[in-house]
């Protein structure tokens, strides 16, 4: 197993686990997460090839669906609710 493929597999442990935090101690480390994302999409995908870092974003996609609708719509200049 590829030091890519261990980092991924952690990534998705601490993203399950960021997840079921109360939403108020979410923020930090989900941006964290969120912004790791993509290198390590990269990284996947210069190691394993295209396949393999289109099904990492697709994954990416659906667990952080939420937030990146809020960060498009602040980026399209919409009006957007936070979360209670």
């Amino acid at each position: 197993m590829t030091a890519s493929l261990i980092a991924a597999c952690v990534w998705v442990l601490l993203a399950s686990v960021v997840a079921m935090f109360p939403m108020q101690r979410q923020y930090l480390p989900g941006v964290v997460l969120l912004l790791a994302a993509p290198v390590l999409i990269g990284w996947l995908a210069w190691d394993h090839g295209v396949l393999v870092g289109c099904a990492a974003l697709f994954g990416f996609v659906s667990m952080f669906r939420h937030p990146l609708r809020y960060l498009y719509r602040r980026f399209q200049g919409q009006s957007v609710e936070r979360p209670k």
